[in-house]
């Protein structure tokens, strides 16, 4: 399994592509002509085209480590 270049991981790849075969499920039309008929497939394949968009955002790292009411409750007060 190759993987389009802007994707990291397996792990990166299997979540993309779960999202698309959930979409595909819902009746979104597929992006890949092909005979597979179950959506997991196709969506593997159209993650591997490099046809599904997909935006990774930054996340922050000092997300409930600084503020006194993230200390409080961690403390159980």
């Amino acid at each position: 399994m190759e993987f389009a270049r802007r994707i990291d991981s397996k792990f990166r790849f299997i979540l993309v592509a779960a999202k698309r075969a959930r979409q595909l499920q819902a009746g979104a039309k597929p992006l890949v002509q092909t005979l597979y008929k179950k959506m997991t497939k196709i969506a593997q394949m159209e993650v591997e085209a490099g046809l599904v968009p997909i935006e990774v955002l930054e996340v922050a790292n000092n997300i409930g480590n600084g503020d006194e009411k993230s200390k409080k409750a961690r403390a159980g007060k």
